[in-house]
């Protein structure tokens, strides 16, 4: 049977993690499992290919979702040897966990939180506090009991005392880019999204608001205390941190940290 081309099999959901790690060809010496945050997606597909490009013995495995959820994943036992977070919350979860080596935790990007519209909305939502007119509705954001995003969006509105009106018009996503698609299908009136996560449907949605946060939106990256592939892990890490991925980060409109 053909192998299946890196770009085919190197994103991968939690479910086939340790079937993969069971079954991987042979023409790789390593898989290197990557849990990163939803809002990570394209920069780090982006991140692994030029990863394996000097290191080809090295195939990396993607694994998205959200940040809390990767987390307990890996304090189940799923495979994984680098943890990339949307918020310092779930890495030290993890810290106390005792599921990610804490020397070599470091902060490698920023980001900001946005509301956004449908491209073709008509509401004319301008501020925050347009949420609560009566002709808002439904308004997306991640799930703040599971999603970084939605801890960020949670703190920002509670700090302009709108929290409570826009939880009771909530529709909680399970990540950021379910926030993203809801809005972009017009299924909502509004969502929380990261800045980045906005510029991936440009046609789609727009930036209404820029939020202010009082909390820095910064991610961490840590190598997970289970790993076989050490040498493998740290090279990634250095690699995300390194000029050139920092420049990728930056491409998909990350800011340093």
């Amino acid at each position: 049977m053909p192998s299946t081309p890196r770009f085919l099999r190197r994103t991968i959901g939690a479910a086939a993690l340790a079937a993969l790690t069971l079954t991987a060809p042979s023409a790789f010496a390593a898989d290197l499992v990557v849990s990163a945050a939803a809002s990570l997606t394209n920069a780090f597909k982006t991140l692994a290919e030029q990863f394996e490009k000097s290191h080809p013995d090295t195939r990396v495995v993607l694994n998205f979702g959200a940040s809390d959820v990767l987390m307990q994943q890996i304090v189940k036992g799923a495979p994984a040897d680098v943890f990339a977070s949307a918020d310092q919350d779930a890495m030290n979860r993890a810290e106390s966990e005792k599921v990610v080596q804490p020397a070599s935790r470091k902060d490698f990007a920023a980001n900001q939180i946005v509301l956004i519209v449908p491209g073709d909305s008509k509401l004319g939502i301008t501020s925050l506090k347009d949420l609560t007119r009566a002709d808002v509705k439904r308004i997306a954001y991640g799930n703040p009991s599971s999603v970084p995003v939605g801890r960020y969006t949670r703190g920002a509105l509670e700090a302009e005392h709108l929290w409570d009106a826009v939880a009771a018009k909530g529709v909680p996503a399970q990540n950021v880019r379910q926030s993203l698609d809801y809005v972009a299908r017009g299924e909502v009136d509004a969502g929380f999204v990261f800045a980045t996560d906005a510029t991936v449907m440009p046609d789609k949605v727009k930036v209404a608001v820029r939020v202010p946060n009082r909390t820095p939106v910064t991610y961490p990256i840590a190598i997970v205390a289970q790993t076989k592939q050490a040498a493998s892990a740290n090279a990634f890490v250095n690699y995300v941190l390194s000029a050139d991925g920092q420049a990728v980060l930056a491409r998909y409109g990350f800011l340093k940290p």
